[in-house]
């Protein structure tokens, strides 16, 4: 009767939608539909498990769905008024380890799959805590959306916006919660989305990201009226916490329906007696006699019976009665009857070290991984097996991959037999796991372990091979680290590992680290591998005998942290780009020099030491505008102009979270004070707060009338702070949202707001030029600061108050007293305008940002520099000191988040270079030359072996653009934003002439092969023809609609050919200046015999031969990426010459990269 009200109540709603589609045919719940041909891979990459396969395997590890053991619920109150009432959408069954839960819901989805139909759909997800690919909250994501798209091809319209551009990537990486959560939330507010059901077991077994699940769950179970919710869990008191958030629940619980589950077990122990019965030819009173039994002491515990059953399986009749003495009522005095049963076999120590290692790895290992890290290694793969199985009551295989039969098994291994399975306790075992890690990956490990031979193979592609060699060492390469780090080195174990110089730590990372980063690499674990050398490295520290290693591992944590973008793209890189571009003096480049690519050198070379940059973040799509520190130390928050805010972890440089919510460009954003929400500002006009654990938006506060600027928390998380395009500075309930006072004063826009940190006042800087202190409560404007010449771009209270900084466009930052408003101090000597401060914890030192791509660090009290920070390739737009101001943090135009040194001044850079961008840069003729120009005004000639510079060249007034040696490589000319071109003797650097004519900036320069004549295009559209002895203009060339960007002459120096940003080639006669062919495509140069042209552009043509990736961040061979750049080196400008390319760089270094590659 309730089944036939399910199936009703979901033919009463109405259709939302419909999926007619063309392509591949589905069967799900025994109806055929179908999915677009194009859809496929997307669904192939959603997939990480079927949870209809999962529902079929727990029904028959559990012995199969026995109708009669959930029927009961179908005539429950609470359910009845779930299915009734639209108002109750969520349902929760709560209830103690093996009460059924788990079975319970199989038979609810077989009651709700039988309603579905075009009107309704059912998805379902089964947790397991035991079971990697199913025990995160991404995985819930991925199991339901697999479901509902199967069912509603339509949908996937959802997913397929974020998977064309991310591919399989959207599913695997950092931010993949967040994306599935926001296309799940949209899938849920769709207009056209069936009435659904959505079914989730065992929410206690969601390992990873629970709290982000139950919130989801709390947050649209109240959403959507026709979708509701299902979800179980043990009576765990923190799920308890955040599911009553929800509003629209109803709450079912087992043990309150005690002579339900009664019947309902003694149902399953008559159904389980008969399978004995009927298996071992029971006699009517055995079989009696074992239902007695069984049903006198379950306790109403399913999982209880069916442990008991599976132990009688092969147990003789004759035998019975003495065996069911031993089985004691509950499940832990059962386990204990189970040990009991181990502890008297032949193999007892073996089990007791299976038991020992599958308790204590962080993820279940597979029997290869543990035949390496326990002391039975010399058994067979079958062997082992037989040994997990005599743990039978405890553990499982499946796949050949062990798992705890159920969570409370494991727990009582922890809790009732500690003592038994770890004799001389938890920490000596997690070092031997630690030494046998350390043992098999000496053995294992080794260069190309998967045989790739392509330095750029990418990651993604990457599949392990069927015998594959890390098969017994992946859990030890990723967690190696971890158990060392458990182990106590003061304890009696001390003689069996020696941490000191030369120890077994030591020996490894001297002969096997970089083997260890591929293997990272492949198995996709460089941010673990991060964080665990930073544990290794605290370890570690303050080891008086080991100041050898405390030195390794201090360089060898630099190396992954430099190096982790390049491993994690392609693995091979641990020996190209980590190598070539870790300082001359690193410890693992000259341990491992050996290992580095043959054919590839670098002139000049790279520095001798680490440069102050700890990490670089990549991930926005636009300019980064402002970075903050969790004071908890453990976040940090970026913004930008790609509208989303993303929560970084700055130990690992992983990101944790990217939040999307604003219409526009995010302007700032902030913690609050206890690290558990971010604030942001935008363009938008709002400001919105952040949950910083799930990411959810807790509120969007609305108000200005015009962009929000910056935002801050007051120190005492109670209220928020924004300065506005409006001219006004709101103050608001950090709890509820609503404005408690709005601050006018300001002629012009606020660009910086900062509370002092005892909350009483506020500080703001505006492009007024000045600075405003005010009461933070009454809204009291006490101060007005004045003295800077131009706009205020950004203030900071110190730490104790007495002082406020600001920095400014007139290239000044000024201290001020905070009581007073008298200026203390003038930090000048700036060549550019300061963009962003901020104080140390200790008031000690001040940090800023420049708009030349520099930070610099200041001593506040005598206002000396201490630090110059390059790295950045555009303006600095935002400075965060970590709370213990070891590190630094910075934003930047050019969409990088940097994580610096803070302490350590010694970083100096040896090599010279242009002091701005690189501009252009070109090969001479004979390739023994480079010569660069930059935004300096200058050009420099370098030389192409040793890469040392030979010539700087002074003379224009404005941004050098373009460059050309003569054929004979004895004259350079060079084309300027100043309108001007100068042609320079190339040995001495005399400039010879100076050419005016052009009325705007020159942007290509070409000799003719004769040397008698210079041609140039520019930016007013025209070429010019010039006469390279006497200096005149010859001809002027119109006939582009654009900007020319470039111009050739032919090698019989009759024609000249220009491209423009017209996307036209013009072909001219250089004599006549007549147009003689207009081509539509690219850039030109003509072919030596002058018979063709060739042309280039920036469609992604490709290129033979050396050259670089479209995206710059690869140098590529016949388009094959050998080189991965790091963002540093990375270039403005580039030019190739045979077997040598020489690239520019934004921060005006210039370098020569010399490839010859063997074949």
């Amino acid at each position: 009767m309730a089944s036939h009200k399910i199936q009703q109540k979901f033919k009463n709603i109405e259709v939302r939608g419909t999926g007619n589609t063309i392509g591949t045919r589905i069967a799900v719940n025994s109806t055929i539909i179908t999915a677009p041909n194009e859809d496929r891979e997307c669904i192939r990459h959603l997939q990480c498990t079927d949870p209809r396969d999962d529902k079929k395997r727990i029904e028959d590890t559990k012995g199969g769905l026995l109708d009669d053991s959930y029927r009961w619920i179908l005539e429950n109150s609470d359910f009845q008024r779930w299915c009734d009432d639209e108002q109750s959408r969520l349902l929760w069954i709560k209830g103690d380890p093996g009460k059924g839960k788990t079975m319970l819901l199989c038979g609810l989805i077989n009651e709700l799959s039988k309603s579905t139909s075009k009107t309704h759909q059912l998805s379902y997800f089964f947790c397991q805590a035991t079971d990697s690919r199913i025990n995160n909250a991404t995985a819930v994501l991925r199991g339901l959306l697999y479901l509902l798209v199967n069912q509603q091809p339509s949908l996937i319209s959802h997913i397929r916006k974020k998977h064309d551009h991310a591919g399989k990537a959207l599913f695997d990486d950092v931010n993949a919660w967040f994306a599935l959560s926001e296309i799940f939330t949209d899938i849920l507010q769709d207009p056209s989305l069936n009435s659904t059901s959505l079914v989730i077991d065992a929410l206690d077994e969601c390992i990873a990201d629970q709290p982000k699940l139950l919130d989801f769950i709390v947050q649209n179970s109240s959403g959507s009226s026709h979708v509701k919710w299902i979800v179980s869990s043990r009576n765990w008191p923190n799920i308890e916490k955040l599911l009553d958030r929800a509003g629209h629940k109803v709450k079912l619980c087992l043990e309150l329906n005690a002579e339900s589950i009664s019947t309902a077990v003694s149902t399953y122990i008559q159904h389980k007696v008969n399978d004995l019965a009927q298996y071992n030819n029971y006699s009517p009173e055995i079989q009696q006699m074992v239902f007695d039994h069984l049903s006198f002491h379950a306790n109403e515990t399913f999982l209880w019976v069916a442990l008991v059953c599976q132990d009688l399986k092969d147990v003789p009749q004759r035998n019975i009665q003495k065996k069911l003495a031993t089985y004691p009522p509950g499940l832990d005095s059962f386990y204990k009857n189970m040990i009991k049963k181990v502890w008297n076999s032949d193999d007892v120590d073996y089990c007791k070290s299976v038991l020992a290692t599958t308790a204590l790895v962080y993820q279940p290992i597979s029997l290869k991984e543990l035949t390496s890290l326990t002391d039975i290694s010399n058994m067979s793969i079958d062997e082992l097996k037989e040994i997990v199985l005599l743990c039978g009551s405890f553990l499982t295989i499946r796949e050949s991959v062990i798992y705890f039969i159920h969570q409370s098994a494991k727990d009582f291994l922890f809790k009732q037999i500690s003592n038994e399975i770890f004799p001389s306790g938890q920490e000596e075992a997690h070092y031997q796991i630690f030494s046998r890690s350390l043992s098999v990956m000496y053995r294992t490990l080794q260069r190309d372990m998967y045989s790739l031979g392509a330095l750029g193979y990418p990651a993604e592609q990457i599949e392990p091979p069927d015998r594959d060699p890390l098969a017994a060492s992946r859990y030890p390469c990723i967690y190696w680290i971890d158990h060392l780090c458990e182990w106590n080195p003061g304890s009696s174990a001390e003689d069996k590992v020696d941490l000191q110089d030369g120890g077994a730590v030591d020996s490894f990372l001297r002969q096997r680290y970089l083997y260890w980063l591929e293997a990272l690499s492949l198995c996709k674990s460089m941010s673990n591998g991060v964080v665990s050398m930073a544990k290794l490295e605290a370890f570690i520290q303050g080891r008086t005998d080991a100041s050898a290693l405390n030195e390794l591992i201090r360089d060898a944590r630099r190396f992954i942290m430099s190096h982790k973008q390049a491993m994690e793209n392609s693995p091979l890189q641990a020996y190209a780009s980590a190598l070539l571009f870790s300082p001359t003096r690193s410890l693992i480049r000259g341990l491992f020099k050996r290992e580095e690519p043959h054919g590839i050198t670098i002139e000049p070379a790279v520095e001798e030491n680490w440069s102050a940059c700890l990490l670089t973040l990549e991930g926005h799509s636009s300019l980064v505008t402002s970075v903050a520190f969790s004071p908890d130390s453990t976040q940090l928050a970026s913004g930008s102009y790609d509208y989303n805010v993303k929560i970084w972890d700055p130990s690992s440089g992983a990101c944790l979270q990217t939040l999307g919510g604003h219409k526009s460009c995010v302007t700032s954003v902030a913690f609050s004070p206890d690290s558990t929400r971010v604030a942001s500002g935008s363009w938008d006009r709002t400001i919105k707060i952040w949950d910083a654990s799930c990411g959810n938006c807790l509120l969007t506060l609305k108000g200005h009338e015009s962009s929000v600027l910056s935002i801050a928390f007051s120190p005492d998380s109670t209220r928020l702070a924004s300065g506005s395009e409006d001219h006004t500075i709101k103050i608001w309930d950090a709890s509820r949202g609503n404005c408690l006072s709005t601050l006018k004063g300001h002629s012009h826009f606020v660009k910086s707001v900062a509370f002092s940190p005892d909350s009483t006042q506020l500080a703001s800087g505006s492009l007024d030029n000045t600075i405003k202190i005010w009461d933070a409560s009454s809204g009291a404007c006490l101060q007005t600061l004045r003295g800077h010449k131009s706009s205020v771009t950004s203030v900071a209270f110190s730490p104790d108050s007495t002082r406020v900084a600001s920095g400014s466009q007139d290239r000044t930052i000024k201290i001020w007293d905070a009581s007073w408003g008298d200026c203390l101090s003038t930090l000048e000597g700036q060549s550019n305008l300061v963009l962003s401060v901020a104080f140390s914890l200790d008031s000690t030192r001040l940090a800023s940002g420049f708009h030349n791509c520099t930070i610099k660090t200041w001593d506040v009290s005598s206002g000396d520099c201490l630090q110059t920070l390059e790295g950045h390739s555009r303006e600095v737009t935002s400075v965060a000191f970590s709370p213990d101001s070891t590190r630094l943090a910075s934003g930047s135009y050019d969409r990088n988040v940097k994580i610096w040194d803070a302490i350590n001044d010694a970083y100096l850079s040896t090599c010279e270079c242009h002091s701005r961008v690189v501009t252009f840069i070109i090969f001479s003729d004979d390739s023994t030359r480079l010569a660069s120009g930059s935004d300096d005004c200058t050009i420099k000639i370098w030389d192409a072996s040793s890469g040392d510079c030979l010539l700087t060249l002074k003379g224009h007034k404005s941004s050098v653009l373009s460059i050309a040696f003569s054929p004979d490589s004895t004259r350079l000319a060079s084309g300027s934003m100043d309108g001007t071109i100068k042609i320079w003797d190339a040995s001495s650097g005399d400039c010879f002439q100076t050419l005016e004519g052009h009325s705007s900036a020159v942007l290509s320069v070409a000799f003719s092969p004769d040397l008698t004549r210079l041609a140039s295009g520019s930016d007013n559209k025209t070429v010019k023809i010039w006469d390279v002895s006497s200096g005149d203009c010859l001809q002027t060339l119109e006939g582009h609609s654009r900007e020319v960007t470039s111009v050739a002459f032919s090698p019989d120096s009759t024609r000249v050919a220009s491209g423009s940003w017209d996307r036209t080639i013009e072909i001219w006669d250089a004599s006549s200046g007549d147009c003689l062919q207009t081509l539509e495509g690219h850039s030109s140069a003509f072919s030596p015999d002058s018979t063709w042209l060739a042309s280039g552009s920036d469609d992604k043509t490709v290129h033979q031969g050396l050259g670089m990736s479209t995206d710059r961040k690869w140098i590529s061979y016949d388009s094959e990426n050998i080189l991965w750049l790091p963002p540093e080196y990375r270039p403005s400008h580039f030019t190739v010459s045979k077997n040598r390319i020489g690239i520019g760089t934004s921060h005006g270094k210039v370098r020569i990269y010399n490839v010859v590659l063997r074949h």
